[in-house]
This record gives structure tokens, C-alpha cells and sequence, in this order.
């Protein structure tokens, strides 16, 4: 027990910068994966809950691939394995020449990982509020599509505000996994800070307070949205 604390280090430069460093590289991974889930995930949410067969099939592959593959192997498959099966131009051009690879790598591994779990709740949603008034508005001279985009799918939404709230929370601690191909987030600059200095209680402790406040804020402003667009009324049969 002959620790000493000191905080005082982490206002000293170059820590401080570091710590900030890391925190704008997990906001952007964190948004850029959480987009990529959403448009991905929706996509294939609908496509799981369509009448063709192999619609649905194939969206089912997709979903039990990337839900049941370890996300940090799916990351390293990306960022190792998938730019050595592309030619060799555009492979390399993947690897090097890409800007910023190791950040694109993650931005779209992690959100291709999530976007699996969102097109699960968003099927649910669907299924839940939505499928049994798909005949009616085919009945009203709506075609399928049209029927998804102005019914099923907005009601299907509202339905799963707050499913969608753990799913962004979880994206924003999956970051902490682009340290592992090179990428200076949160994580990797509180263990860079460790390594110089010797003060790792202080540099984690810091991370976990900010990861604690990001939380709350992702929650925050999910429960804003599901506010504001009605979820919890439609939740309880109120719409």
C-alpha cells in the first residue's frame, strides 16, 4: 500500500491533450459505428420481417454471422484479413493509403457487429406494433414499400426507444476495442499515460469517470428522443 496518488499529473501536458485525444476518437467511433448500425441494421430489421422467403433468409445469415462471431475477431478479420483478399491495388489502398484505416476499420466493424443487434430489435419492434397493420394499409391502395416507410417502420421505431438506448451504450464501450489495431481512444491513451508515467489508478479512474458520463448523457438524450416522439405512450397502447 505505498501507492502514491496524484492526480495533479493528468493536468500536466502532454497528458491532458492525451486524455482529450482519446476522448474525440471514441465519440467519432462511437457515432460513425452507431450510424453505420442504424441505417445497416434497420435495413435488414425490415428485411427480417418481409414476406419473401429468401429476403428473409438472407437477412438471417447476416444476423446469426455477425451476432455469434466475437466482435474484436470480426475486427481483426477486417483490418487483417479482408484487405488481403481484394486485389492487390485496393488492398493496399485499404491497408495504407485509406485515410485514416485503423479508425474507418473500426468505425465500420463495430457497427456492422451492432447493426446486427439493432435489426433484431428493429424486427421486433415491427412485429410487435406494426405487422398486423400491414394488411390495412395494403388495403388502403399503399404498396408494401410505402407501407413499411410511412406505418410499419415509424411505429416499429417509436416502439424500441429504449431497446435502442442499451444498443448505443454498448457501442460506446465496444470502442474501447480499436485500441487493439492502433487507434489512440479512451482506453489506449489512458494506458499510454500509464506507461509513462506510472500512474495507472489515476489515468483508469479518470477513463471510467468519462465513460460513466458518457452513459449518462447517451441516456439522457435517448430518453429525450423517446420522448419527444412518443414511445413510451405508444408502449402502453396510447397512440
Amino acid at each position: 500500500m505505498n501507492y502514491r496518488w496524484n492526480w495533479e499529473i493528468l493536468l500536466q501536458e502532454p497528458y491532458w491533450s492525451w486524455i482529450w485525444s482519446g476522448l474525440e476518437w471514441t465519440l467519432l467511433i462511437s457515432l460513425s459505428s452507431w450510424c453505420v448500425a442504424l441505417v445497416v441494421g434497420t435495413l435488414f430489421g425490415i428485411a427480417r420481417t418481409a414476406s419473401n422467403r429468401a429476403v428473409r433468409a438472407a437477412a438471417d445469415i447476416y444476423v446469426g454471422l455477425f451476432r455469434n462471431v466475437p466482435p474484436l475477431v470480426q475486427l481483426f478479420l477486417w483490418y487483417s484479413v479482408f484487405p488481403e483478399v481484394l486485389p492487390e491495388a485496393l488492398g493496399l489502398w485499404v491497408k495504407r493509403d485509406m485515410p485514416s484505416p485503423q479508425f474507418v476499420t473500426a468505425a465500420v466493424a463495430i457497427g456492422l457487429f451492432m447493426a446486427a443487434r439493432v435489426a433484431e430489435q428493429v424486427r421486433a419492434g415491427i412485429g410487435a406494433v406494426g405487422l398486423r397493420l400491414l394488411p390495412a394499409a395494403l388495403a388502403t391502395g399503399l404498396r408494401p414499400w410505402q407501407a413499411y416507410r410511412l406505418i410499419l417502420l415509424p411505429l416499429g421505431l417509436r416502439a424500441i426507444t429504449k431497446p435502442l438506448t442499451s444498443e448505443f451504450l454498448i457501442t460506446v464501450k465496444m470502442s474501447s476495442i480499436a485500441l487493439t489495431i492502433g487507434v489512440l481512444e479512451l482506453t489506449a491513451e489512458s494506458r499510454h499515460i500509464e506507461n509513462y508515467t506510472f500512474q495507472g489508478f489515476e489515468a483508469f479512474g479518470v477513463a471510467t469517470l468519462i465513460y460513466l458520463l458518457l452513459g449518462l448523457g447517451v441516456t439522457g438524450v435517448m430518453s429525450l428522443v423517446d420522448r419527444y416522439f412518443g414511445g413510451d405512450k405508444l408502449r402502453r397502447g396510447d397512440r
